[in-house]
């Protein structure tokens, strides 16, 4: 076998065992939520029983809500603001653009700890009450620069003569803007917005740094639960929000191909 051969295979071998060490573990929380056994590491025979009483957890289920009230709060305000800014960055001149558009990308690469202190620091400062609402706040503040970038991705190739041709044809700057721009840029903007989704949906750094009373998310119920133990209804519950995750990541993902196809 040539080296380039033997190169092949190590690359192929080197990616398989890191692909497995970064999986196996949560392939093992997914099986294991199927098994008869109260351990959640021994199997014991098929069942579903840990996601019924999932279901049938009334904490659970709050917490539940309280993630969905707080993911699509979060996703329509930061799909807006995001839409905005992304469009305000590549269509128009002002002084403080370049700074700006660095510093759009200061949240995602901020480490979670440092900005769920800085929010939770922030909101002591101006005395706002912990809940929904600042969870919600702490949330779109770094959703914004996600949406952002992915939009601005989609204006990157965007053809100005349809906008053009529009206006040619008796189109005002807002109609020319909601029938012919933004309608093109709704496959970046849903892309956009279900990234945001899946980054709020699953936050836990930031959610309970900045949660108060009877605002627990999900994220945060599987965190007080493993307290106590791990159970299967643990490894149930991580496996409804890893399905949801992938789910929403995937559409993400086929939605941007499809706006770079067309």
């Amino acid at each position: 076998m040539t080296g380039s051969g033997w190169g092949r295979r190590a690359l192929l071998i080197h990616s398989g065992l890191v692909y497995f060490f970064l999986y196996a573990p949560i392939a093992v929380i997914v099986v294991f939520s199927f098994s008869a056994s109260r351990s959640p590491t021994a199997w014991s025979g098929f069942t579903l029983d840990w996601y019924r009483s999932f279901f049938k957890d009334a904490g659970a289920l709050r917490a539940l809500q309280n993630s969905l009230a707080v993911g699509l709060s979060a996703t329509a305000l930061s799909t807006v603001i995001g839409t905005l800014v992304a469009f305000g960055l590549d269509r128009f001149e002002f002084p403080g653009r370049r700074a700006l558009g660095q510093v759009l990308y200061l949240p995602i690469v901020i480490p979670d700890i440092v900005m769920a202190l800085s929010l939770a620091l922030f909101y002591h400062f101006i005395h706002l009450p912990l809940g929904l609402l600042s969870i919600v706040i702490g949330h779109v503040a770094f959703d914004i620069s996600f949406v952002a970038v992915v939009v601005r991705a989609r204006l990157e190739g965007f053809d100005r003569r349809l906008e053009e041709a529009a206006q040619d044809l008796g189109a005002d700057g807002t109609q020319t803007f909601l029938r012919v721009t933004l309608p093109l840029l709704m496959p970046g903007v849903v892309a956009a917005a279900l990234l945001a989704f899946t980054l709020s949906f699953e936050d836990f750094m930031i959610a309970f740094f900045t949660a108060g009373v009877g605002s627990t998310t999900l994220p945060i119920k599987v965190y007080s639960s493993i307290k106590f133990g791990v159970t299967p209804e643990i490894n149930a519950i991580s496996a409804c929000i890893l399905t949801f995750a992938i789910l929403s990541i995937l559409s993400a993902q086929r939605l941007m191909k499809d706006q770079v196809q067309s």
